[in-house]
């Protein structure tokens, strides 16, 4: 799931036909590319290279690739699910196409998508980021190549935890982030504005606990899994949590924006992608110099709490006429030298913890990165898409934090995924 870098706001939608989708004949390729050269036509999507990297990838991919010409095609996020769709299944699909790391298994599951497995070793699976790996495959074979990663950091105010005593560095656990935050928590400052349908933050929060959102049972049927004992205990530290501030337990993150909020200089914290502190300062520029950035705590100090991860896979459709050439783009653009560019030219955490060292000089993207260590995704299935489009997720946590019992709402709402993801099957 591809994460458009504001406040916090991930997600796709769905609509539009395909139209102008893609490259042609092969003969209308050589051409095209002239010289019996290789038109590789490629799919990235809005706003996820800058232009001035889109030129400096294009001038040394086609300088160390002479025999390719690179036709790189922008996207638009909403309408790309079908979009994609109808191109897997045509005979006229583009090379390369970039897709949100949660989407790679509904395309994967209509054998579409070229199977890459045997290419992880060159291309260094080994240190791939999980949040962007683990989607990318679909019934142990790898198809998504992990692109570029975000998730979710704590933005917070250096001002008001100088005032309290608080020292960031030092919050390494959850019940240490509790006991600042309830230093912090005083008057009309709020110790953090987090609403009450957060739910990727309380996904984290279940992954630390051992729990899950959905799980496979037996047979191998998807189940939702919000009423077991891990799951239950991520609700409950969120709940926790919650109550140190005033957001609204009705409504998600957007509504209001919490950046307009923290802006408004009540808020001590907020839990967003480090791109919402430039809304922050852009809203409240008397903010701009006493803004920081911590990973999300974990349960305990020796690792950092479990966070959704986003961001973007590469594919290539089964229908490419050039899967060599296709191959040899992904390569080049998931390699190391790239792949450390794109990080600092677009504040991405790169696709490999051992790239880390690359973003350390942007506090936001190094915060980002430590938390994509222990990254994780929601369930890989196609049928997750149902679930979100539904999301028992959000009402189950508006009960639980107005007074309904918790073990009867996770099991009411762990009914309504089950329902939501099995049925399509």
């Amino acid at each position: 799931m591809k994460f458009r870098l504001l406040a916090g706001a991930s997600v796709l939608t769905l609509t539009a036909a395909l139209s102008a989708c893609s490259g042609g004949s092969d003969d209308d390729a050589q051409n095209a590319a002239g010289g019996g050269r290789t038109a590789l036509t490629v799919w990235l999507m809005r706003d996820s290279v800058s232009a001035a990297f889109q030129e400096e990838f294009t001038t040394a991919f086609t300088r160390s690739h002479p025999d390719i010409e690179l036709k790189i095609q922008i996207q638009e996020w909403d309408g790309i699910g079908q979009k994609v769709t109808a191109a897997l299944a045509s005979n006229d699909a583009p090379d390369v196409i970039e897709v949100g790391n949660t989407q790679v298994a509904q395309y994967a599951q209509s054998g579409g998508l070229l199977d890459l497995t045997a290419k992880k070793g060159d291309l260094g699976g080994d240190a791939w980021l999980g949040g962007l790996a683990e989607p990318g495959a679909w019934e142990g074979k790898q198809y998504g190549i992990p692109y570029y990663a975000a998730n979710r950091v704590v933005i917070y105010r250096k001002d008001l935890f100088q005032q309290a005593g608080v020292d960031p560095a030092a919050i390494k656990t959850r019940e240490q982030w509790i006991a600042a935050t309830e230093k912090l928590n005083t008057g009309d400052q709020q110790g953090i504005y987090l609403t009450g349908q957060t739910w990727y933050a309380l996904a984290g929060f279940i992954w630390d606990e051992g729990g899950d959102l959905a799980v496979k049972d037996g047979g191998g049927k998807w189940k939702g899994a919000l009423d077991t004992p891990g799951a239950l205990a991520g609700m409950e530290f969120y709940k926790k949590l919650q109550a140190l501030g005033k957001g609204p337990k009705d409504a998600d993150e957007s509504n209001p924006p919490q950046a307009d909020v923290m802006a408004g200089g009540k808020a001590a914290q907020i839990i967003a992608v480090p791109g919402g502190a430039k809304v922050i300062a852009e809203r409240n520029p008397d903010l701009k110099d006493k803004l920081g950035f911590f990973p999300v705590p974990g349960k305990t100090a020796d690792k950092p709490g479990a966070v959704f991860t986003g961001g973007s896979d590469l594919v290539i459709p089964a229908a490419s006429r050039h899967q060599e050439a296709a191959y040899a783009f992904v390569k080049e653009l998931a390699g190391d030298a790239w792949q450390a560019k794109l990080a600092q030219a677009m504040s991405y955490v790169p696709n490999k913890t051992t790239l880390a060292s690359a973003v350390a000089g942007d506090p936001g993207t190094a915060a980002m990165a430590v938390g994509a260590a222990a990254g994780r995704a929601t369930p890989n299935t196609p049928g997750w898409a149902a679930v979100e489009a539904e999301n028992p997720i959000k009402d189950y946590m508006t009960a639980a934090l107005t007074g309904g019992d918790m073990k009867r709402e996770a099991a009411k709402a762990s009914e309504d995924i089950t329902r939501a993801m099995n049925s399509g099957s």
